[in-house]
Parts: structure tokens; sequence; C-alpha cells
């Protein structure tokens, strides 16, 4: 297997990283794989004999990659079997990874990702065009980080129908619920101390408005629910406008207030919504949490780390893994 990450900030490292350590153990799944290209927003490296990891976390933690090659030429020219496209998310028109995925696709090469955007504005079209190129399109990584969703509601739930999903989908909003559920804090104290933890991004607009937890609700509603949705059809209501006053009425009611995602066949929905405090998805901290409603499991609930470059990675790899002819999970 010959692989090439496009996209090497935090989780391209995270995955290069896990694919060093885990080599012998890797090989029982994947053969003797090389890495042959790696790519940043400046730039790449590309080794047909297989590149030395090591070294190039080393030039990246030197700063960006030498200009050898570019992510659109690695996936329109150079010879791979997969691609992991984990670039950053823009949910506005999915680029540039919405076009790294459509090359690879039409050359028929496998796709891993952990980026949301091009699932979100293109799921139904890249779909399509894996189908009609014979690759595949893995995508664990998107909507859960290290959480299990897709392929345990298409593998260990098959023969059910998904009749709902509802969730937490966001750490960083989870993070900052918590707290101030716990403290009775203010919303912007709690929020500033998320950026000084790197908990929150230093424009947290993406999570704190629902945005993120709009796009996995997307991604999932599509691919186990196969609703047709699109990120524009997500009502959305973000958590700025939230006190410690209204924590603390939910608090003396026997409830908490979380940021709830929610997918049914008439509404895709996210906003702070009130949860009993026994509940499931009641969780702290930064932990995601997810509940899937089935006509013949009844409601099953995950929990897990939605977030983090190693505990993303391990989504990317179990796909990676799926994607080999010893494992093939979907």
């Amino acid at each position: 297997m010959k692989i090439a990450i496009i996209g090497f900030g935090s989780v391209g490292r995270g995955v290069a990283e896990v694919l060093i350590e885990k080599r012998e153990n890797l090989k029982r799944y994947l053969g003797n794989y090389k890495v042959v290209a790696v790519t940043d927003s400046k730039g790449g490296v590309f080794d047909e004999k297989g590149l030395n990891l090591r070294e190039v976390l080393e030039m990246k933690r030197r700063g960006s990659l030498p200009k050898q090659t570019t992510s659109i030429e690695v996936v329109r020219e150079l010879d791979f079997d997969v691609c992991i496209e984990v670039t950053p998310t823009n949910v506005e028109d999915g680029e540039p990874g919405l076009t790294h995925i459509k090359e690879c696709l039409k050359r028929g090469i496998d796709v891993v990702t952990s980026n949301k955007g091009p699932l979100a504005v293109a799921f139904k079209e890249l779909m399509k065009l894996a189908e009609k190129n014979n690759a595949r399109l893995m995508f664990e990584a998107t909507v859960g980080g290290a959480m299990p969703v897709i392929k345990l509601a298409k593998v260990d739930l098959a023969g059910s129908e998904i009749v709902s999903v509802k969730g937490i989908l966001n750490g960083t909003c989870n993070y900052i619920l918590s707290r101030m559920e716990k403290e009775l804090l203010p919303y912007e104290m709690i929020l500033e101390e998320a950026k000084e933890l790197g908990i929150a991004e230093t424009d947290p607009t993406y999570d704190v408005e629902g945005i993120d937890a709009g796009a996995k609700l997307v991604i999932i509603a599509n691919a186990i629910m196969e609703i047709d949705a699109k990120f524009e059809d997500v009502e959305r209501v973000g958590i700025a406008d939230l006190t410690p006053e209204a924590f603390k009425v939910a608090l003396e009611n026997g409830y908490t207030i979380r940021l709830i995602a929610e997918a049914t066949r008439d509404y895709l929905r996210v906003s702070p919504r009130l949860i009993p405090l026994n509940h499931p998805l009641a969780i702290y901290g930064t932990l995601n949490a997810l509940e899937i409603e089935t006509d013949l499991a009844g409601e099953v609930f995950v929990i897990g780390r939605g977030a983090g470059s190693r505990e993303t990675a391990s989504a990317i790899i179990s796909d990676l893994i799926c994607l080999s002819k010893s494992l093939r999970c979907l």
C-alpha cells in the first residue's frame, strides 16, 4: 500500500507518528506499507521508494515542507494507492479538500479523510464519484474523532433502521458548558480559559456557533440515515448567550444544558438543550457522545474523545485498515 498524506497540520502529523509507532502491528493488515508523499499548504515531498517519516516530521517541526511537489500535483499526477486527506475544514465550499478528494476518486484512488467540509457540501456527489470509479471514500474521523459512529451504524447495526441520532459532537462547547454548570461562571470567562488551554481556537466561531457540530450532523444524516442533507438544512443556535443563571435554574430542576445535535426524518438541528442530570448525554469535559435510536436494537449510546491529533488519527488508521484486503469492513 502506497500512501499520500495531504495536509500536515496536527492531524496529519498525528497520523505520521502512529504509522511510525505501530508499523509492526499495522503490517499485519497493510503489508509493508510506505508513505510516498506528504504535503502541507506551502509545499511537499515525494519519494516513490517511501519517505522517512521521522525526517519529514523534523522538516515540518522546523517550518514548512520543501517545495518538491504540491498537493494538486500529488492528487492529479503521482502514483499511490490511498490518499489520507486531512486539510482544514471549510464548510463554505469544501475547498481545498473537495478538489483533492475528487481528483483522487476520479483516478480510482481510495481516500480516507477527517475533513468535514467536502462531505458536508457534496456528500452524494462524492459517494457517486467513488462508486463510478471503483474507489472507496472512508470518513469515520469526520464525525466523532476517536468515537466510532459510521462503522458502528453501518456494520454492527446493519439491518436496523436508524430512526434518529442525537448527541454532543463538539468537545470545545461541551467543555465550556460543563464548566459553566459546575462553577456557574460566565461564558466569556470560561471561553478565555479554554483558549489558554488550547481547547478552543483563537477564533472559536466554528465551535461555539454550532458550525462544527452542524457539519458533523449532516455527514451522519447522509451516511447512516440516507437523508440527502446539506449544511444549509441545519437549524443552528450557538452557546454564546447562555448564562450562569440559566444553569442555576436548570440544576434546581434536575437538568443541565448541553449543545445537542439532532437528526430525524423531519429536521436537522443544533441548539442548547435541557438534559436530565442522570442522562447518558450529560457528559463532562471534552468528550463527545451520541445516542442512536433504531427500530430493532433500540437506543445505542457511544461516548469517546471527539478531537485531538492522536485520537483522530486512531479513526483514520481504522479506516485505512478497513481498506486493506485483509479486513474490508464496509
